[in-house]
Protein backbone atom coordinates (compact mmCIF):
# COMPACT_ATOMS: atom_id res chain seq x y z
CA UNK A 1 0.00 0.00 0.00
CA UNK A 2 1.39 3.39 -1.01
CA UNK A 3 1.74 5.97 1.76
CA UNK A 4 1.14 9.44 0.35
CA UNK A 5 2.34 12.67 1.90
CA UNK A 6 0.40 15.49 0.33
CA UNK A 7 2.31 18.34 -1.27
CA UNK A 8 0.70 21.72 -0.74
CA UNK A 9 1.55 25.14 -2.08
CA UNK A 10 2.43 27.58 0.68
CA UNK A 11 3.46 31.20 1.10
CA UNK A 12 6.46 32.58 2.95
CA UNK A 13 5.80 34.54 6.12
CA UNK A 14 8.13 37.34 5.04
CA UNK A 15 6.66 39.92 2.70
CA UNK A 16 8.75 40.85 -0.35
CA UNK A 17 8.80 44.43 -1.60
CA UNK A 18 9.62 44.77 -5.30
CA UNK A 19 10.68 47.97 -7.10
CA UNK A 20 7.72 50.14 -8.08
CA UNK A 21 7.12 51.53 -11.54
CA UNK A 22 6.04 54.76 -9.82
CA UNK A 23 9.67 55.32 -8.81
CA UNK A 24 10.93 55.52 -12.40
CA UNK A 25 11.47 59.12 -13.47
CA UNK A 26 10.04 60.78 -16.55
CA UNK A 27 13.61 61.36 -17.72
CA UNK A 28 14.25 57.62 -17.58
CA UNK A 29 11.13 56.85 -19.62
CA UNK A 30 12.20 59.43 -22.21
CA UNK A 31 15.63 57.83 -22.45
CA UNK A 32 14.07 54.38 -22.85
CA UNK A 33 11.81 55.66 -25.64
CA UNK A 34 14.91 56.51 -27.66
CA UNK A 35 16.40 53.02 -27.54
CA UNK A 36 16.30 50.13 -30.00
CA UNK A 37 15.31 46.88 -28.30
CA UNK A 38 14.67 43.33 -29.45
CA UNK A 39 12.67 40.74 -27.48
CA UNK A 40 12.40 37.12 -28.65
CA UNK A 41 9.67 34.89 -27.24
CA UNK A 42 6.71 32.58 -27.80
CA UNK A 43 3.21 32.61 -26.27
CA UNK A 44 3.93 33.99 -22.78
CA UNK A 45 5.93 36.69 -24.51
CA UNK A 46 2.77 37.82 -26.27
CA UNK A 47 1.14 38.02 -22.83
CA UNK A 48 3.98 40.30 -21.71
CA UNK A 49 3.68 42.48 -24.82
CA UNK A 50 -0.06 42.83 -24.14
CA UNK A 51 0.82 43.79 -20.57
CA UNK A 52 3.19 46.48 -21.81
CA UNK A 53 0.35 47.89 -23.91
CA UNK A 54 -1.87 47.84 -20.81
CA UNK A 55 0.71 49.79 -18.82
CA UNK A 56 1.30 52.33 -21.59
CA UNK A 57 -2.45 52.91 -21.87
CA UNK A 58 -2.43 53.91 -18.20
CA UNK A 59 0.77 55.97 -18.25
CA UNK A 60 1.26 58.70 -20.81
CA UNK A 61 4.90 59.08 -19.77
CA UNK A 62 5.80 55.67 -21.27
CA UNK A 63 5.96 55.98 -25.04
CA UNK A 64 7.42 52.94 -26.77
CA UNK A 65 7.12 52.07 -30.45
CA UNK A 66 6.14 48.40 -30.15
CA UNK A 67 6.35 46.42 -33.40
CA UNK A 68 6.35 42.70 -34.20
CA UNK A 69 9.41 42.17 -36.39
CA UNK A 70 13.04 41.09 -36.29
CA UNK A 71 14.06 42.51 -39.68
CA UNK A 72 17.19 44.67 -39.46
CA UNK A 73 15.44 47.65 -41.06
CA UNK A 74 13.03 47.95 -38.14
CA UNK A 75 15.97 48.98 -35.96
CA UNK A 76 16.65 52.10 -38.01
CA UNK A 77 14.35 53.85 -35.52
CA UNK A 78 13.77 53.67 -31.77
CA UNK A 79 11.64 50.59 -31.25
CA UNK A 80 10.69 47.73 -28.96
CA UNK A 81 10.62 45.03 -31.62
CA UNK A 82 9.59 41.51 -30.77
CA UNK A 83 9.11 38.24 -32.60
CA UNK A 84 8.88 34.52 -32.08
CA UNK A 85 12.14 32.61 -31.74
CA UNK A 86 12.67 28.88 -32.15
CA UNK A 87 10.21 26.14 -31.31
CA UNK A 88 8.46 25.37 -28.05
CA UNK A 89 9.88 22.35 -26.16
CA UNK A 90 13.23 22.89 -27.95
CA UNK A 91 15.28 25.43 -25.97
CA UNK A 92 18.37 24.99 -28.15
CA UNK A 93 16.33 26.08 -31.18
CA UNK A 94 15.45 29.30 -29.36
CA UNK A 95 19.08 30.02 -28.55
CA UNK A 96 20.05 29.41 -32.18
CA UNK A 97 17.16 31.51 -33.51
CA UNK A 98 18.10 34.45 -31.28
CA UNK A 99 21.72 34.24 -32.42
CA UNK A 100 20.61 34.11 -36.06
CA UNK A 101 18.52 37.27 -35.60
CA UNK A 102 21.46 39.08 -34.02
CA UNK A 103 23.79 37.95 -36.81
CA UNK A 104 21.32 38.90 -39.54
CA UNK A 105 21.77 42.57 -38.66
CA UNK A 106 19.98 43.29 -35.41
CA UNK A 107 23.12 42.79 -33.33
CA UNK A 108 24.83 45.75 -34.99
CA UNK A 109 21.86 48.06 -34.41
CA UNK A 110 20.10 47.29 -31.13
CA UNK A 111 20.90 48.86 -27.78
CA UNK A 112 19.32 46.00 -25.83
CA UNK A 113 18.34 42.44 -26.70
CA UNK A 114 16.92 39.48 -24.85
CA UNK A 115 14.78 36.41 -25.25
CA UNK A 116 12.95 34.13 -22.89
CA UNK A 117 12.33 30.43 -22.73
CA UNK A 118 8.80 29.13 -22.20
CA UNK A 119 7.89 26.89 -19.30
CA UNK A 120 7.52 23.97 -21.75
CA UNK A 121 11.20 24.30 -22.69
CA UNK A 122 12.37 22.97 -19.32
CA UNK A 123 10.51 19.98 -17.91
CA UNK A 124 11.22 17.19 -15.44
CA UNK A 125 13.32 15.24 -17.97
CA UNK A 126 15.39 18.27 -19.08
CA UNK A 127 19.06 18.81 -18.34
CA UNK A 128 19.27 22.34 -16.86
CA UNK A 129 23.07 22.38 -16.91
CA UNK A 130 23.21 21.47 -20.61
CA UNK A 131 20.67 24.16 -21.50
CA UNK A 132 22.47 26.75 -19.40
CA UNK A 133 25.84 25.87 -20.92
CA UNK A 134 24.41 26.31 -24.43
CA UNK A 135 22.78 29.60 -23.48
CA UNK A 136 25.86 30.99 -21.74
CA UNK A 137 28.21 30.02 -24.58
CA UNK A 138 25.95 31.72 -27.12
CA UNK A 139 25.50 34.89 -25.06
CA UNK A 140 29.20 35.21 -24.26
CA UNK A 141 29.98 34.91 -27.97
CA UNK A 142 27.37 37.54 -28.83
CA UNK A 143 28.75 39.89 -26.19
CA UNK A 144 32.17 39.70 -27.81
CA UNK A 145 30.88 40.32 -31.32
CA UNK A 146 28.34 43.02 -30.39
CA UNK A 147 30.04 44.86 -27.58
CA UNK A 148 27.71 47.87 -27.78
CA UNK A 149 24.59 45.77 -27.16
CA UNK A 150 23.33 45.06 -23.66
CA UNK A 151 22.02 41.51 -23.39
CA UNK A 152 19.41 41.05 -20.68
CA UNK A 153 19.11 37.65 -18.99
CA UNK A 154 15.64 36.28 -18.17
CA UNK A 155 14.73 33.39 -15.89
CA UNK A 156 12.45 30.70 -17.28
CA UNK A 157 8.80 31.14 -16.19
CA UNK A 158 7.01 28.79 -13.82
CA UNK A 159 3.67 27.07 -13.74
CA UNK A 160 1.00 27.37 -11.09
CA UNK A 161 -0.13 24.48 -8.92
CA UNK A 162 -2.93 22.41 -10.46
CA UNK A 163 -6.43 22.99 -9.21
CA UNK A 164 -6.87 21.21 -5.91
CA UNK A 165 -3.18 20.44 -5.35
CA UNK A 166 -2.70 19.50 -1.72
CA UNK A 167 -6.43 18.86 -1.32
CA UNK A 168 -7.09 16.34 -4.04
CA UNK A 169 -5.43 12.98 -3.37
CA UNK A 170 -5.07 12.07 -7.06
CA UNK A 171 -3.26 15.31 -7.88
CA UNK A 172 -1.00 14.90 -4.85
CA UNK A 173 -0.02 11.40 -5.94
CA UNK A 174 0.76 12.71 -9.42
CA UNK A 175 3.04 15.32 -7.96
CA UNK A 176 4.85 12.76 -5.87
CA UNK A 177 5.40 10.03 -8.46
CA UNK A 178 6.21 12.30 -11.40
CA UNK A 179 3.13 11.88 -13.57
CA UNK A 180 1.74 15.00 -15.21
CA UNK A 181 1.96 17.74 -12.60
CA UNK A 182 4.09 20.77 -11.98
CA UNK A 183 6.29 20.06 -8.99
CA UNK A 184 9.10 18.20 -10.75
CA UNK A 185 8.86 20.49 -13.81
CA UNK A 186 9.17 23.59 -11.64
CA UNK A 187 12.06 21.96 -9.79
CA UNK A 188 14.00 21.64 -13.06
CA UNK A 189 13.12 25.22 -13.99
CA UNK A 190 14.35 26.35 -10.59
CA UNK A 191 17.65 24.55 -11.10
CA UNK A 192 18.15 26.29 -14.44
CA UNK A 193 17.19 29.63 -12.91
CA UNK A 194 19.72 29.18 -10.10
CA UNK A 195 22.46 28.63 -12.65
CA UNK A 196 21.40 31.80 -14.48
CA UNK A 197 21.14 33.86 -11.28
CA UNK A 198 24.53 32.69 -10.01
CA UNK A 199 26.17 33.59 -13.32
CA UNK A 200 24.57 36.92 -14.17
CA UNK A 201 22.18 38.46 -11.63
CA UNK A 202 24.80 40.49 -9.77
CA UNK A 203 26.81 41.70 -12.74
CA UNK A 204 24.57 42.17 -15.80
CA UNK A 205 21.03 43.30 -16.70
CA UNK A 206 18.76 40.63 -15.27
CA UNK A 207 15.01 40.11 -15.28
CA UNK A 208 13.89 37.53 -12.73
CA UNK A 209 10.59 36.57 -14.33
CA UNK A 210 10.24 33.42 -12.23
CA UNK A 211 10.70 35.29 -8.96
CA UNK A 212 8.10 37.90 -9.86
CA UNK A 213 5.61 35.23 -10.94
CA UNK A 214 6.04 33.52 -7.58
CA UNK A 215 5.18 36.60 -5.49
CA UNK A 216 1.43 36.88 -5.01
CA UNK A 217 -0.48 40.19 -5.03
CA UNK A 218 -0.07 40.47 -1.24
CA UNK A 219 3.71 40.27 -1.56
CA UNK A 220 4.30 36.72 -0.35
CA UNK A 221 6.29 34.07 -2.21
CA UNK A 222 4.48 30.89 -3.29
CA UNK A 223 6.22 27.54 -3.15
CA UNK A 224 5.84 23.83 -2.49
CA UNK A 225 8.14 21.60 -0.48
CA UNK A 226 9.69 18.36 -1.64
CA UNK A 227 12.09 16.91 0.88
CA UNK A 228 14.28 19.76 2.05
CA UNK A 229 13.79 21.83 -1.12
CA UNK A 230 11.42 24.74 -1.56
CA UNK A 231 10.15 24.80 -5.14
CA UNK A 232 8.74 28.09 -6.43
CA UNK A 233 5.33 28.17 -8.12
CA UNK A 234 3.57 30.86 -10.09
CA UNK A 235 0.97 32.56 -7.90
CA UNK A 236 -2.45 31.26 -8.96
CA UNK A 237 -3.82 34.82 -9.15
CA UNK A 238 -1.77 35.47 -12.31
CA UNK A 239 -3.08 32.69 -14.56
CA UNK A 240 -6.25 30.99 -15.74
CA UNK A 241 -4.66 27.88 -17.24
CA UNK A 242 -1.67 27.39 -14.94
CA UNK A 243 0.95 28.74 -17.34
CA UNK A 244 -0.09 31.74 -19.42
CA UNK A 245 -0.53 35.15 -17.84
CA UNK A 246 -3.98 36.61 -17.27
CA UNK A 247 -4.69 40.36 -17.22
CA UNK A 248 -3.38 40.78 -13.67
CA UNK A 249 -0.31 38.65 -14.27
CA UNK A 250 0.69 40.21 -17.56
CA UNK A 251 0.43 43.73 -16.15
CA UNK A 252 2.58 42.87 -13.14
CA UNK A 253 5.26 41.25 -15.28
CA UNK A 254 5.14 44.10 -17.80
CA UNK A 255 5.64 46.72 -15.10
CA UNK A 256 8.68 44.92 -13.75
CA UNK A 257 10.29 44.33 -17.13
CA UNK A 258 9.77 47.99 -18.03
CA UNK A 259 11.65 48.93 -14.86
CA UNK A 260 14.58 46.73 -15.92
CA UNK A 261 14.54 48.20 -19.43
CA UNK A 262 14.54 51.74 -18.03
CA UNK A 263 17.41 50.92 -15.66
CA UNK A 264 19.39 49.38 -18.51
CA UNK A 265 18.71 52.36 -20.78
CA UNK A 266 20.05 54.67 -18.07
CA UNK A 267 23.28 52.67 -17.89
CA UNK A 268 24.05 52.90 -21.62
Amino acid sequence: MMVVTRIETRTDVNKITLPSIDDVSGESWAKLAGKKIFFGHQSVGYNIIDGISDVMNERDCIKLNVLESHKPAVFDQPVLAHSQVGRNTDPISKIESFVDIMDAGAGRKVDMAFFKFCYVDIMRDSDPQKIFDAYSAAIEDLKERYAETRFIHVTVPLRSAPKGAGKNLKQSVKLLIGRPGVLDDNMMRQRYNKLLRDAYSKTEPFFDLALIESINPDGFRCYAVKGAEKVDFMASEYTEDGGHLNAEGRKKIAEKILIILAETANSI
